[in-house]
């Protein structure tokens, strides 16, 4: 047996598992690097997370990947460059955080890298007959491996391609495993650039669960933030808080078709763009809006969308229990929106659930590459956009 099959072989078999999982989003507002403890797989996962720390992006770095994100048109050597580059730059910022918190690079068993989505189109955005649903995450995995020296599980979101789904959102998976509870039904909430939850009914039946974009979360905000006010984002939703919402341009945002299709659904900046908001405007008569009103407005669209999405599926008097993660619950106009719109649900944090919040999306891929490795797929039923299957290609760094 070749000796790093061997390697392979008896770190899967540990009773506990060092996994470092990695995600970058995209509002590409760094590297989140969560370190966790696995133990076990399946209905009986146990996992820790023992550091974490999202890895500053460079203003240069993050200009770089913007010039070939989210666009149809783009140079193809710079894709071809940028597959290596990201992956060169996360192994540093892998490596980094590694001596910042005392491990060696040698103790870690694996690394679950999402990478960084530069393209997704499913049918439903692209409507080409002819051609199937598609993403395209870049940040190679055997460079992250050669560069760590550990072995990577990367590029999960093309299994799911494979077998039938749209390569997202996979939070369906990680969520029932790590926080379905018997007799309590809840929404794993996670309002990222594009807003996302999964539905867990107290009933544990994998067969009823399932997981669904919803629309923006923050994109919209983030990209008109960035472009008019010269800011990354809108911190702590002041901005929007300025400004009064417009009924017109809402009413007009909440008319685009994708909004209207059953779940489960996955979309992206490639729709939720400042393109779309133009549309908008110039459809409801309103771009001589005030910037700070156009804000507001972009906020009441995301918890308009999120909130609706969430009655469509457990009703309008339902009350669960909501658990947010994601950059958009540190926007206090967001969720107090929420719970306005939703006032018999009850909103938490993740961290209720001893989970970091922040953490939470890069936790999921640890989750994901530990049930590739010592797991076996889940039954979710035959259903559209769930398939029951393993994700990620293992990348050897020797």
């Amino acid at each position: 047996m070749n000796q790093q099959i061997q390697k392979l072989y008896a770190k899967a078999g540990k009773p506990e598992r060092l996994i470092i999982g990695l995600m970058s989003g995209t509002s590409m507002d760094g590297l989140d690097i969560a370190l966790c403890s696995v133990k076990k797989s399946g209905a009986e996962t146990d996992i820790r997370v023992l550091k974490f720390k999202t890895g500053n992006y460079t203003a240069d770095f993050r200009a770089k990947i913007k010039a070939i994100f989210s666009k149809k048109e783009v140079d193809l050597q710079l894709v071809c460059l940028m597959n290596e580059y990201i992956a060169n730059i996360h192994s540093q910022l892998i490596n980094e955080a590694l001596k910042e918190w005392g491990y060696k690079n040698e103790d870690i068993d694996f690394i679950a890298s999402h990478g960084q989505t530069i393209f997704h189109a499913p049918k439903s955005l692209h409507q080409l007959a002819d051609y199937p649903n598609g993403t395209l995450q870049i940040g190679d995995g055997d460079h992250l491996a050669v560069n760590t020296g550990i072995i990577t599980l990367s590029d999960f979101r093309q299994k799911h391609l494979a077998t039938g789904g749209e390569g997202a959102p996979l939070a369906v998976y990680g969520d029932y495993l790590m926080f379905s509870k018997a007799g309590e039904d809840r929404v794993m909430l996670n309002i990222g650039g594009i807003a996302n939850f999964t539905y867990l009914p107290g009933n544990i039946d994998a067969s009823e669960i399932f997981s669904t974009d919803v629309g923006p979360g923050n994109t919209l905000m983030d990209q008109y933030m960035q472009k008019y006010f010269n800011q990354f984002y809108d911190k702590n939703g002041a901005v929007a808080q300025s400004g009064c919402s417009n009924s017109k341009l809402l009413a007009a945002l909440l008319e685009g078709d994708f909004l209207a299709l059953d779940f489960p659904k996955t979309t992206g900046p490639e729709l939720f763009n400042l393109e779309y908001l133009i549309k908008a405007q110039e459809q409801s008569l309103t771009t001589n809006l005030s910037k700070e009103d156009v804000m507001a407005t972009l906020c009441h669209f995301s918890a308009e969308a999120i909130a609706n999405a969430i009655k469509n599926c457990v009703g309008e008097d339902a009350g669960l229990k909501v658990f947010i993660s994601g950059g958009g619950m540190h926007n206090p106009l967001l969720v107090q929106l929420l719970q306005t719109k939703l006032p018999f649900c009850k909103f938490l944090s993740t961290e209720r659930l001893n989970i970091n919040p922040d953490a939470k999306e890069a936790v999921l891929f640890a989750v994901l590459a530990n049930e590739t490795l010592c797991g076996a797929p889940v039954n979710f039923g035959n259903r559209q956009g769930v398939p029951s299957v393993c994700m990620g290609k293992i990348s050897l760094p020797e």
